[in-house]
């Protein structure tokens, strides 16, 4: 019996690969993409998850607190130079359709008693975000929904325009229900049919077999190129098989829900700036 049990042991410690093996570009982001099926990662979750407690909110993964003493380093770079976040876990939300149109709706779920509006003329030009609270339509003061920022795309000589409002992602289920009821955008203007997140099990398990016992070839560069991509199907606050664009039948006015496509980052410092323009870089300007 110990024999049998010995060759048992050692057949299945032959089955499991290395780690260099396991470490694979192809093994890696299978595993990632299968870990993100119920909490959706950042961007910068692999830099995050090495130096912070993660914790499970909102359906993502974010990062909690530091595992060291760097709250000291926080605020020296809060004060002195430039401190980053990422609020990529902030649910946005576009509307596009004409302007007169937009501002005669917005209007219905804020109030100049509490500052400015969407029509204020310094964020109407897209030079300048701003915040305000939004209100059921027409409860205001009642039935607040909560804060949020928005920011104007520039006109470009055309009467529609483009809104995108940021918000926490526990007010964002109830921000669209309430402007797709002022809007009255009803009609999925795409349905979404999702990839796979994952390789299906039978496609990894092929995948085991032809790396069991085998070596990888130099010369084999179609294997290498041939990786499973990074996929995040949909977000923490939708989910993948619903859809996440809206069209009004009476005004034409779409939403669309651009979470987790558009990255949003903040910058803290006195050399916020600074970073900024030596990061960023124009391009060129090319005319067909």
């Amino acid at each position: 019996k110990q024999a049998e049990k010995a060759v048992h042991q050692k057949k299945e410690q032959s089955k499991t690969k290395c780690r260099k093996a396991r470490r694979r570009h192809i093994h890696l982001v299978a595993e990632f993409n299968r870990r993100q099926r119920k909490n959706i990662w950042l961007e910068t979750h692999i830099w995050h998850a090495k130096r912070f407690h993660m914790v499970k909110k909102w359906g993502y993964c974010l990062g909690d607190s530091p595992t060291e003493k760097s709250y000291r380093a926080c605020y020296r770079a809060m004060t002195k130079h430039c401190l980053l976040q990422d609020l990529s876990y902030y649910c946005c939300l576009e509307l596009t359709g004409r302007e007169n149109e937009l501002l005669e709706q917005l209007a219905r779920i804020c109030s100049i008693d509490t500052g400015l509006t969407f029509e204020e003329a310094c964020c109407l030009s897209g030079r300048y975000e701003g915040s305000l609270n939004l209100y059921r339509a027409d409860r205001y003061p009642e039935d607040m929904l909560g804060p949020v920022t928005f920011i104007w795309k520039p006109r470009d000589g055309s009467e529609n325009r483009q809104l995108w409002i940021w918000m926490h992602p526990a007010l964002k289920q109830d921000m669209l229900r309430e402007l797709k009821a002022i809007f009255q955008c009803s009609e999925p203007e795409e349905i979404y049919v999702p990839d796979p997140i994952t390789t299906s099990i039978q496609e990894e398990k092929q995948m085991d077999i032809l790396s069991l016992g085998k070596k990888r070839k130099k010369e084999d560069k179609e294997g290498e190129k041939a990786v499973p991509v990074k996929k995040i199907i949909g977000d923490g606050t939708r989910d993948p098989f619903q859809s996440y664009s809206w069209i009004s039948q009476t005004t034409g006015i779409v939403i669309s829900d651009r979470t987790m496509e558009i990255l949003r980052y903040r910058l803290i410092g006195p050399l916020s700036h600074s970073v900024l323009t030596e990061t960023l870089k124009a391009a060129s300007l090319q005319t067909v």
